[in-house]
């Protein structure tokens, strides 16, 4: 043992850390078989050493040694974690490695001198090592409640001792978060809102429900998120009203966020308050698929109808003479105009979460919908890459209905729709659906184009 010292000085001396970790690491490479104590407090010596000048990526192999040298490495990690003329990284690293000291497994339990100069460090240090101090207090658990219950009473370690109590998520941490939900700084509200949303007590949803009028986005952004998740709610506090006025927020990930949030509430009061976010001209493109999805996952009946709705385009005859491009944005008529200028990609969003209905008593309209759109003049349907995503859903959906519109398909001018066709029909039915491709290739009357993608489909099929 003695010569791996003698070693790891030795490469003290030179500053070749690299090597230094790696002879630091045979002195606890015996298992179970303890060192004498002066082995320790040398090899506790160089290791700090390290520490202290060795570049990040020797900081970082150190600080997975240094635990395994037992307590006493713990005084002159404070030593350094507490010297202001050091430089910020190795503080930082020493912040971080007597995290690993104060564990209820540990041996000698909790170690008091740990907590307090963390808590020095959140109360007196620049920010970066605030952060990690917090961090470091939050792994400890409940025993780091106290201690950061009353570093909230401080302006200046209210935003760190906030955050480190957010990670502790036990219902100890309950009252103290609420002391601050009305905190003049705008991280510490939205910091214990989020926090506070991962329980269910009944002094939360009131604070919730104020938190959605707060000037910060930030604030109200993790107040929607939190009532989105709480559709039991729905029926005491009428979640679709409240949430409602967020759709038109000044912020948009607020709006993107209610959006979301009313869908997962799964009624069709949501579903309503959503399709009327959609066909408004004013509600962005962004904010348009978002709101897309979330009547998708509402999983309603009445979500699926209203994403039919938002595909009645004016007819081929109207369009005559206009050219759609990916890009533009196409006027849409219907009994009551339904929705100004829908972007194609809205139209490709709609196509997307179609294919992705998985309750069983929803497929059938969802695939209903899509067979429609193929068999129509929307002029959607002029772009191939909505072709390829009709196709694709409805091979997810499976719904043998589509048969023939996956088949029409495989005269197309694209071979990507043709392929995205043929995968379709491929997963209705296997050799069923092959068998009849096979019969409707010979028939004399069938349209030349459809013909021979019927017969490249018949090859690529046999050779896959």
């Amino acid at each position: 043992m003695s010569n791996i010292l003698e070693q790891a000085q030795a490469a003290a001396d030179r500053q070749n850390w690299p090597l230094l970790v790696e002879c630091l690491q045979q002195v606890t490479a015996n298992g179970s078989q303890q060192p004498e104590a002066h082995i320790l407090e040398q090899a506790v010596s160089l290791a700090i050493a390290a520490l202290e000048w060795g570049d990040f990526q020797d900081r970082w192999e150190i600080a997975k040694v240094l635990p395994n040298l037992g307590n006493g490495a713990i005084a002159p990690l404070i030593a350094l974690l507490e010297d202001e003329e050091a430089d910020t990284e190795p503080r930082w690293f020493a912040a971080r490695i007597l995290g690993k000291f104060v564990k209820p497994s540990y041996p000698e339990g909790n170690r008091p001198e740990v907590m307090q100069a963390l808590v020095k460090l959140i109360e007196n240090s620049d920010e970066e090592l605030s952060q990690i101090a917090a961090e470091t207090l939050g792994n400890f658990g409940t025993s780091a409640i106290e201690s950061l219950t009353n570093l909230l009473q401080q302006p200046d370690s209210r935003q760190f001792a906030t955050a480190a109590l957010a990670q502790i998520r036990r219902p100890e941490i309950i009252a103290p978060l609420l002391s601050v939900v009305t905190d003049s700084q705008v991280a510490v509200r939205a910091c214990a809102i989020e926090a506070l949303s991962s329980f269910h007590d009944s002094r939360i949803p009131p604070i919730l429900v104020g938190a959605l009028k707060d000037p910060a986005t930030a604030v109200r952004k993790e107040a929607v998120r939190a009532l989105g998740v709480r559709a039991y709610l729905d029926a005491e506090l009428d979640l679709v009203k409240l949430l409602k006025p967020l759709l038109w927020d000044i912020g948009l990930e607020v709006c993107q966020e209610a959006a979301i949030a009313i869908g997962r509430l799964k009624t069709d009061a949501a579903a309503a308050a959503l399709f009327e976010l959609l066909r408004s001209p004013a509600t962005p493109l962004e904010l348009q698929i978002e709101t897309v999805r979330a009547l998708g996952w509402s999983e309603t009946t009445a979500g699926l109808e209203y994403l039919q709705k938002a595909l009645i385009w004016r007819s081929a005859a109207d369009l005559e003479g206009e050219t759609l491009t990916s890009n533009s944005a196409i006027p849409i008529v219907g009994e009551h105009r339904l929705i100004e200028n829908m972007n194609p990609a809205v139209c490709q969003e709609i196509v997307t979460v179609l294919g992705r209905v998985e309750k069983l008593e929803l497929k059938a309209k969802a695939a209903e919908i899509a067979i429609d759109l193929l068999e129509s003049n929307h002029p959607a349907v002029q772009s191939s890459q909505i072709k390829q995503s009709l196709a694709l859903a409805l091979g997810q959906l499976g719904d043998i209905r589509a048969l023939d519109v996956l088949v029409q398909l495989l005269a197309d001018a694209d071979n990507s729709v043709r392929l995205h066709s043929l995968s379709a029909l491929k997963r209705l039915g296997g050799g069923e659906v092959r068998q009849q491709l096979a019969s409707l290739v010979d028939r004399p009357s069938l349209e030349p184009r459809l013909k021979q993608g019927i017969a490249i489909a018949l090859q690529e099929w046999q050779e896959n």
